[in-house]
Parts: C-alpha cells; structure tokens; sequence
C-alpha cells in the first residue's frame, strides 16, 4: 500500500454517489506498502480500504483479484470482500484510475513474530490453499522466473549505487536458480505476497490477510519460500538472521492442514533462492524508480542481497527445518 495518487472531497462525493456503504466520514491515505494508491474511508458503522490500481497491476488482471477474494470469503478465509458498486461492478473509475473498495479486515500486522506464530500462519496458508484450490480461477505469475530477466535489464548497473557487485550477483543468482528451477510441482493459487504487513493477527492470533494483488497460479511450495523470506528471518543490529525455528514451525503448521511431497522438500532451497531474487529485483527497481513526488516508505534491497546470500550457502531441506 502507499498514495501515488491525491483525492480530495470531490472524489469521496463521488465514492459516495456510487456505492451503498453510507456517508464517509473520514478519509487518510495509507503509507505501508510499494504497489497502489490506498485510502482508509470511514463511515459511521464502518471501515473500507479504497485502492487506486497503479502502474505494475494489468487492468486485465482485476477480475481475477476481486472475484478470488469474494469466492475466499465464501470458503470462510477472512480476507477483504469486495464491494460492488449501484452498477453491479466490484471495479470504477477514479482520477482515470481503475479503482475498488473492499472491507477493511479487523487487526494489525504483528511487527514481531514468535515461532508459535509462525506454527499458526503456516497452518492458515494451508487452510487458503485449500479453499483457493476450490475456485476456478487461473491467472499466470507476471513475476515469476521467466520476468526476472526483463527486470534485470532494466535495472542494468544503476544498482551499483546500491552496492558495487549488485548487478553480477542478480545475474549469476538467475543463471543457477533457471538451471535448478524445478518442474511439475503441485500447484494452485497463492497469495504470493505473505509479508508480515499482510498478514493480521487479533488478540494475538491469527485473524486474515490482505493485499492479494500478487496472486497467481504458481507452486504451492514457492509460497513457503516467499514466507520463509519474509517471515523467518531476524533483524539484529542491520543484520539479517535466519530463525530455523521459525521456518520449522511455519512448515509444521502448514503441513499439519496439508503434507508436502518429497519433491517439494527438495526444491525448497532453489525456490527460497528465487523467492529472494524475485525480491532483491523489484525492490532495486523500485528503489531506483520510484517518483520523489510518491507518499510512500521504499522499502530497502539490501536487505534482500542478505537473504539471498543466506540462501546460496544453503542446500537442503534440513536448512529450513530441525
């Protein structure tokens, strides 16, 4: 989430005008997050996350956004319910922007997670792969291994004013993660972007997720690496530590709902090392540019060149697990 794009009174009117939710009270621009313009809206019973799709979302690709959350809450996973607007559409037109309302999900995001945490996210991701394998619906990853080289070239040896070998590092990484990328995984719709800002627990337990503008069709395993990533390390004095216990935990509580196979266990490793290349790349690209005219908090690659580091000295499945 962040604010690209203003509103102002006239387009709350016109919110308003538009859809049943009421008179908005008050509305705040949210700053977390890198993809899409978002405003809080309140009214006076309740709460609504507005959401400006900006440039990296496909407007081909809105449908499947809205209709996966929708059917979602239908199988019970708390996670934002679309809104339709007096027309029928969960889709409008804002600022020449492609917008939608959706509930806002109760909770917040735990800055600091506990394995036991870790044990019920993985139990959860689980619960959603279950449901979403019920939902017909399809939609390719436009961010998987075979984009990482058009983001690579775009990116070029700007990124040595993030750090000197950045760029050799990212296309060694992609040479090896494309030589090792396994086939023939099981597969479904995940969520792909399980950082822990959208990821909200209530009264310390898990409550729902937010932000399903990365979900896609991809390997199931390839979630667990995008969580291991962003779940199971350890800030320490700028440092990025990996937590084992962390990572056995969220593997336990996901297979707990859901066992893997043993292919899955042993790609563990390339997909974690691809999940922090995938990361590494869109975050230097954003990092390098990013509009200085943007409400927004960028987030910082390093971070991503340590994790990946962690990863290439790893491989096997007992890296991640006790």
């Amino acid at each position: 989430m962040a604010v690209y794009t203003k509103i102002n009174s006239r387009e709350v009117s016109y919110i308003e005008k538009n859809y049943s939710i009421g008179k908005i009270i008050k509305f705040t621009g949210i700053k977390k997050g890198i993809e899409n313009t978002n405003y809080l809206l309140k009214t006076k019973n309740r709460k609504f996350i507005l959401t400006l799709f900006e440039k990296r979302v496909q407007k081909k690709d809105l449908p499947f956004f809205m209709n996966l959350m929708d059917k979602l809450n239908k199988y019970k996973i708390n996670c934002p319910e679309p809104q339709r607007n007096k027309k029928g559409s969960f889709l409008i037109k804002i600022k020449n922007k492609t917008a939608s309302i959706v509930s806002f999900v109760e909770g917040k995001d735990k800055l600091k997670l506990n394995p036991k945490n870790c044990y019920e996210i993985g139990k959860n991701i689980a619960k959603l792969h279950r449901a979403s394998k019920k939902i017909k619906l399809y939609r390719k990853n436009s961010l998987s291994l075979k984009d990482w080289p058009k983001l690579l070239n775009k990116i070029g040896n700007k990124s040595k004013i993030i750090s000197p070998n950045l760029n050799s590092l990212m296309k060694n990484s992609f040479l090896e993660i494309k030589k090792k990328w396994p086939k023939n995984l099981p597969y479904g719709t995940i969520h792909a972007d399980l950082f822990i800002d959208n990821i909200f627990f209530k009264k310390n337990k898990f409550h729902g997720y937010i932000d399903f503008y990365f979900a896609c069709n991809d390997f199931l395993m390839y979630e667990i690496a995008i969580c291991i990533n962003a779940l199971c390390f350890d800030k320490k004095n700028n440092k990025f530590v990996f937590n084992k216990k962390k990572s056995t935990n969220l593997i336990k509580g996901y297979s707990k709902i859901r066992r893997f196979s043993d292919r899955e266990k042993k790609s563990l490793n390339i997909l974690c090392r691809g999940a922090a290349l995938r990361y590494l790349l869109t975050r230097t690209y954003d990092y390098l540019n990013t509009p200085k005219s943007a409400v927004i908090k960028i987030k910082n690659p390093r971070e991503y060149i340590q994790k990946l580091n962690v990863h290439n000295k790893f491989n096997n499945f007992k890296n991640y697990y006790i």
